[in-house]
């Protein structure tokens, strides 16, 4: 029974689920390039909240904290608003790591409580804080590797 609580996890909350599904995003995410995709043509403010909103931290700390852009310009948008590629880009990396840490964690408050504590791997920092640059998700992924394969981390 456990096993199955577990796929139902992992299938929910996919990179997909976390930026709004296929009712926001508009297609069905089924390889990498649907991703790259929905990059190029830039996923709509929609996504961002959705995202946000999992994570349960506050718009203007990510926003200007993680994705390095005024909170203003962002409110300013429509939900339908496109934002820029590389903006989307950065948003989907950290839905992809936010996926891998419910696989591991298997609990959604398990893994927002994971994201906003000090780890002694990250040098004391939290993984949030991390989330601003493509190094800082690498190393919050391979911590997240090493916790789901049982080492100290």
């Amino acid at each position: 029974m456990a096993t199955s609580n577990k796929k139902e996890t992992k299938v929910y909350w996919d990179v997909a689920t976390l930026l709004g599904g296929k009712d926001v995003l508009g297609v069905t995410v089924k390889t990498e390039f649907d991703l790259i995709e929905l990059s190029n043509a830039g996923l709509k403010r929609e996504s961002l909240d959705a995202l946000i909103s999992f994570l349960g931290v506050p718009k203007k700390h990510f926003v200007e904290g993680v994705l390095d852009l005024s909170v203003k310009t962002i409110e300013r948008k429509q939900p339908d608003d496109r934002l820029g590629r590389h903006t989307s880009s950065h948003i989907i990396e950290i839905a992809k790591v936010v996926e891998h840490a419910v696989a591991v964690f298997e609990d959604e408050d398990k893994v927002r409580d994971w994201l906003i504590t000090p780890n002694r791997s990250m040098n004391g920092m939290r993984p949030l804080e991390l989330f601003h640059l493509p190094t800082g998700l690498g190393l919050v992924d391979t911590v997240l590797g090493r916790i789901e394969e049982g080492v100290y981390s």
